[in-house]
């Protein structure tokens, strides 16, 4: 199969054509796994030398601990092997990093505490807890609408 790709200013989204004279299985297939990688951006983890897929939804917290990424779900945590800024750029609009270490899903947020010397502790459904370091705090509360 001849593949071609065309770089345009007016494209806003990446998109994909094919031309084919007739429908068949491989021309299938190759559009379904372009539609499938467009739409979710899975996430690969591994526990115990066990490889895992995560959908972004089901991914609460990312953090860096003693220079691995570790992944948090609701009650399991995993290793990855990306950096937290290529999880950052990945995830989109539901995550927000909250300090230089940390990821959050905000649709898993359950409350926000104050604490001293200005930071602010946030609390994720599934009981995981981090500190909003003040720096991200603004971009936080501009979130929150406060």
């Amino acid at each position: 199969m001849k593949v071609e790709i065309r770089i345009s200013e007016e494209a806003v989204k990446p998109y994909a054509v094919i031309y084919t004279n007739e429908m068949t299985a491989e021309v299938s297939r190759i559009a379904s796994l372009i539609e499938d990688s467009a739409d979710t951006n899975l996430i690969t983890v591994t526990e115990n030398e066990r490889i895992f897929v995560l959908r972004p939804e089901d991914v609460y917290m990312i953090r860096v601990e003693q220079e691995k990424t570790i992944v948090y779900a609701k009650s399991e945590k995993y290793i990855s092997n990306k950096r937290l800024y290529e999880f950052e750029a990945m995830l989109g609009n539901d995550f927000m990093r909250i300090s230089k270490s940390v990821l959050v899903n905000l649709k898993h947020l359950d409350c926000v505490e104050p604490s001293i010397g200005g930071v602010m502790l946030l609390v994720l459904k599934n009981g995981c807890k981090d500190y909003i370091s003040r720096k991200y705090l603004p971009a936080f509360k501009k979130y929150l609408g406060i």
